[in-house]
């Protein structure tokens, strides 16, 4: 009996030994499939999609050009007999620059003043012909023929009157232009001639600036602004200048008025600024850095470039509730270089994975790190 009992136990015992050594393996492949499917779900850093900034601030060169610009030719030939002004000086509109001495000029007025005189002689003369003969018409004194004669000298000689009166008044004018002076109030920037300078105003030899004048109490700048951002301009915009002289300052610029149209060459739109310049700060024909904000009052979404996906469509792959893996597509509007703006497909509050795999697919499920990428700027 004792044997038997003996053994019973023992069998027992080793059929225990035998269900825990199944039931060991048995968790354990368990526990081995468990961590190789969870080790096929791949682990992804993630971004919340931000709405952005209510704009965009961005540098574009400037050139800078005074208000009123102009450079001074003579009109009339001759030799410079004196100038009254130098650079830098500052002179009112009609102020008196130079005087050009022209004696051909003046020869040519008094020759005109002594035609004048002639051609009124003569057409004196020949009106009073003229009206003798149709006096005697009616008495057949003369002949129909030559009264005709008469009456058409008459008129080609009131005609040489007129034709002579206006030389006189040409060369009167070109007379006048012995004398440059000021179109409107500005600054001598430039004097190219000097006292017995030879003056050709002709057509056969490129005319010389005499003068050349400013007036930079207002400032303009001229910006060209890429076609990106040519549908941002509002005519309430104001540019930020900077210029190297006044590292620690900025200055205002208003919005005055554009070339609405693109530069075919450049595909840019001429923007012009004004600014006031009244105290003389600011040279004119500089460069300036010009800070433009731009963007739309819902704001933008901007991605940067490692979470997008090429494929037939740009795409993102944005993450649920549930860790699950959906495929949008998106329109792209401006390139940054390292991030891009969104236009459509995504919505701020998103979850966006960073670094996607290619293999990645909708609906499948995915891992979330711990430390999860910084939110975009």
């Amino acid at each position: 009996m004792k044997f038997t009992f003996r053994l019973i136990i023992g069998i027992i015992i080793l059929a225990a030994i035998i269900a825990w050594g199944i039931m060991t393996r048995l968790h354990d492949a368990e526990a081995a499939k468990d961590v190789t499917n969870r080790a096929a779900i791949p682990t992804v850093n993630v971004l919340k999609v931000d709405a952005g900034m209510a704009g965009e601030d961005v540098t574009l060169p400037g050139t800078v050009r005074p208000d009123h610009e102009a450079g001074l030719f003579a009109r009339t030939n001759g030799y410079v007999k004196t100038w009254h002004t130098d650079i830098g000086a500052r002179v009112r509109a009609g102020d008196l620059l130079a005087e050009i001495d022209t004696p051909d000029v003046e020869a040519q007025l008094h020759q005109a003043e002594a035609d004048l005189k002639t051609a009124e002689a003569n057409n004196a003369q020949a009106q009073i012909t003229a009206e003798r003969f149709q006096s005697v018409t009616n008495k057949e004194a003369v002949s129909k023929q030559e009264v005709d004669q008469a009456v058409n000298a008459a008129s080609a000689a009131a005609s040489a009157v007129a034709s002579a009166r206006a030389n006189m008044d040409r060369l009167h004018e070109m007379a006048g232009f012995r004398r440059i002076v000021a179109p409107f109030d500005g600054v001598i920037s430039a004097r190219n001639t000097d006292n017995g300078a030879l003056i050709n105003a002709g057509s056969g030899a490129a005319p010389m600036e005499l003068f050349h004048i400013v007036d930079a109490r207002k400032l303009r700048v001229d910006i060209d602004v890429p076609e990106s951002y040519a549908a941002d301009i509002t005519p309430d915009m104001v540019a930020e200048l900077h210029f190297a002289e006044y590292p620690d300052r900025t200055f205002p610029a208003a919005l005055a008025r554009t070339a609405d149209a693109l530069n075919p060459s450049t595909r840019t739109l001429m923007v012009e600024f004004e600014m006031d310049n009244s105290n003389g700060e600011l040279k004119s024909g500089g460069f300036t850095k010009a800070h433009l904000r731009f963007g739309s009052a819902g704001g933008n979404i901007h991605l940067p470039v490692n979470t997008l996906l090429f494929r037939d469509k740009t795409q993102v792959a944005v993450v649920d509730d549930q860790d699950r893996v959906q495929l949008k597509d998106i329109t792209i509007g401006r390139d940054y270089g390292k991030a891009v703006e969104v236009l459509t497909g995504l919505q701020p509050g998103e979850t966006v994975i960073v670094n996607p795999p290619d293999s990645l697919e909708s609906g499948q499920q995915v891992n979330i790190a711990k430390a999860a990428a910084p939110t975009q700027k």
